[in-house]
Parts: structure tokens; sequence; C-alpha cells
């Protein structure tokens, strides 16, 4: 009884750390997100990014150092970038590259393994060619809409279905889906219509003053629809984490494979936002690999345990899987050639 209770105990204290330290950089990525949608012409986004693919993914994953957000927060920006038509290479690189391509990962890693500066550039490096290299293959797809979840595809106007041959009555557009907000009696504003639209109808509202209300309003709306998953993802993470011993995951080999797989599954299960990973994953650096660990600070701020929920606000089922295995294969060749090389 009284180990069910330490259990517990420790699945709440993991479930608010998990929430609290991840809360703050979601916040900043609804902030951003606000902002891209009304403040910035997709217009002029579009023509200052480079036409070639390998360089617009480039780009794309070089963002975080202008607009520094954890893995929580990098989800609804890249998202918005989505929805303002920016290319698939963009949002893909941005999406995967920014949670440890920003200078704030890279000064707490610096702090964390300044004896070691191969691992804070490497790193930076590997994330940058696993984020590129996903980037460009999902720019094979021509049109990406079919990966992403049906209400997104709304925002960023995929033409709605044949009609039904009998007629729809008319419904109120207050009861209509998406986000309305009111600007003056019988007025509304729909911020899940294309992009272009919102803008068209931001653009005769009065300037700054109400879209500065607009943008509150709409990161509440934001951070109510991605905080619910965030919550939900957390609680996951921490149970797995207690149900799960971390002696089962770490036992699993110290080889130059089996010790990255193990580091891999550790940070896909421990969640650890990039901005204090570094610091966990110095404390392994003593019986770890070098491989091991940046195996761990590359592939876990990508993809783990609690951004997934965030994730399929965005991607449907299979696309996130495919988005795994991909990060999962490359970031596990990189680091056994380093391995390979250092052993």
């Amino acid at each position: 009884m009284t180990g069910s209770m330490t259990q517990l105990n420790n699945g709440i204290t993991l479930f608010f750390s998990l929430l609290v330290e991840a809360m703050p950089f979601l916040l900043l990525g609804v902030i951003f997100s606000s902002l891209l949608l009304l403040f910035v012409d997709e217009q002029k986004l579009l023509r200052m990014i480079p036409k070639n693919v390998v360089l617009a993914a480039l780009a794309g994953s070089l963002i975080g150092f202008m607009f520094p957000v954890c893995e929580c927060g990098n989800i609804p920006v890249a998202r918005r970038l989505l929805m303002k038509g920016a290319p698939t290479a963009v949002a893909i690189g941005y999406l995967l590259a920014a949670p440890t391509v920003n200078p704030i990962v890279f000064w707490a890693t610096w702090i964390a393994f300044r004896d070691q500066p191969e691992i804070v550039f490497l790193r930076v490096g590997f994330t940058l060619i696993v984020a590129i290299t996903i980037a460009v293959i999902f720019s094979a797809q021509a049109d990406i809409r079919p990966f992403l979840q049906d209400n997104l595809t709304r925002m960023m106007g995929e033409p709605e279905p044949a009609a039904p041959a009998s007629p729809e009555p008319e419904v109120s557009p207050l009861l209509k889906s998406g986000t309305f907000l009111m600007q003056s009696p019988g007025q509304v504003l729909q911020l899940d219509a294309p992009p272009a639209q919102v803008l068209a109808q931001v653009a005769t509202l009065p300037p700054m003053a109400q879209r500065l209300r607009m943008m509150v309003d709409n990161m509440v709306l934001e951070l109510r629809e991605l905080g619910a998953v965030l919550v939900i993802g957390s609680a996951i993470a921490a149970f797995v984490q207690v149900a799960v011993p971390r002696e089962v995951i770490l036992g699993l080999g110290q080889g130059p494979v089996t010790s990255i797989l193990a580091m891999m599954a550790l940070a896909w299960v421990v969640s650890i936002c990039s901005t204090v990973d570094s610091f966990f994953a110095l404390s392994f650096a003593s019986t770890f690999t070098s491989g091991a660990l940046l195996a761990f600070l590359v592939f876990g701020p990508m993809i783990d345990l609690k951004n997934i929920s965030l994730l399929l606000t965005v991607f449907k089922g299979r696309t996130i899987v495919y988005l795994s295995l991909l990060a999962a294969q490359l970031t596990f060749l990189l680091t056994l050639v380093m391995n390979l090389y250092t052993g």
C-alpha cells in the first residue's frame, strides 16, 4: 500500500513538473503564432523564403535562432506557418530543429558539456542534418494536406467536399465550426478561415488596438486547445515514467548500438524540455557513450511521449509514425557512426 502511494505521489509530482516546465514555452509559441496570424503578411513571408527546397529547409531550421521555443512551443508556430502557406520544407524544418537549434538551448548545452564541446556542436549539426533531410523528404509530396488533420486543411483553404443532393439549411455564422471573434454588433471574424481571408478581414479593422485585442483572444483560444492536449500528454508521460522502472530502459546495454537505443527510448519516455535535457544527459556521461548522449539530445526534442498529443493537432496519426521513424533512423545512424569512429 505504501509503495502504491509512493508511486502515485511520484506520478503526480512528475506530471506537474512536466506541465510547469512546458507551459511557458507553449505560451511563447502561441504568442509567436498569433503574431504570425495577425501581423505578418504571408506574401512577404513567402517571398523571403528561398525557392530551393534544401535552402528552404535550412531557413526553416534556423528560424529558431530568431524565435527560440521549446518542443512544446514550436508546434503552434509550425502549424501557423503551414496555415500561412509557407513551404512544407520550412514548416517541417522549423518543427524538428527549433527546439534544439536556438541560443537558449545552445547556451544550456554548453554549460552542461563545457568539458566536451564536441557534444555541443555535434548536437546542433546532427539536428540540422536530421531536420533538413526529413523536410526535403516531406517536400517530395506535392500536396501535404493529406498528411494533416482535417481541421487544419480547412484553415489552409482546402476545397470543401461536394455538397449533398439535398440543400442544407442556413446556419448562423456563430454556430459554424471555427473561431469567431465579435467586432461590433452583428459582425464576426472567423480565424479558422484561410489565412488570406483572415488578413483581408483584419485589414478592414481599426489598425493596432483592434489587432492587439484579437491577438490576445486568439492566444486564449489556442492555449485552450493546445493546453488541453498538453495536459493529457504530460499525464501519459508521467504514468509511463512511474509504471516502467528507469532501470529497465538503462539496463538494455552499454554497447555502441544498444546504448543508443536505450538513450533514445529514455528520451522518448522522460519527455524533458530541451532547455534542461542537457543537464539530465550529463548525469549519464560517465556510463554511456558520446553517441548515446547525442542520441538523447537530438531525438528527444524532436519526438517524445509528451509532444505526440500536440503533434496530433497538426498531423494525422500515420504521419506522426512516419515522422518518428525517420527521425529515429537518422539519429541512430549518425550517432552510431560517431560511436564507431570514437570507439
